[in-house]
């Protein structure tokens, strides 16, 4: 899941670059990218800190020796 979304916001950060040189920064169709944009990036971030605590209440355990 982490690779596709990663791939999603990147697809969807150009996107929005495209928009905002195209019909400029306020234009609706602009702003509506961003916005699904920012949606992603929250989604990034969910899935990423629950992986970082994982990570933080394992710590400790997964050294090999």
């Amino acid at each position: 899941m982490g690779k596709d979304l990663l791939k999603e916001l990147e697809k969807k950060r150009q996107l929005m670059i495209q928009s905002g040189i195209e019909y400029g920064l306020q234009n609706p169709k602009t702003i509506r990218i961003s916005k699904e944009l920012d949606l992603l990036m929250n989604e990034f971030d969910v899935v990423y800190a629950s992986r970082n605590e994982q990570l933080e209440k394992n710590d400790g355990y997964n050294y090999i020796l």
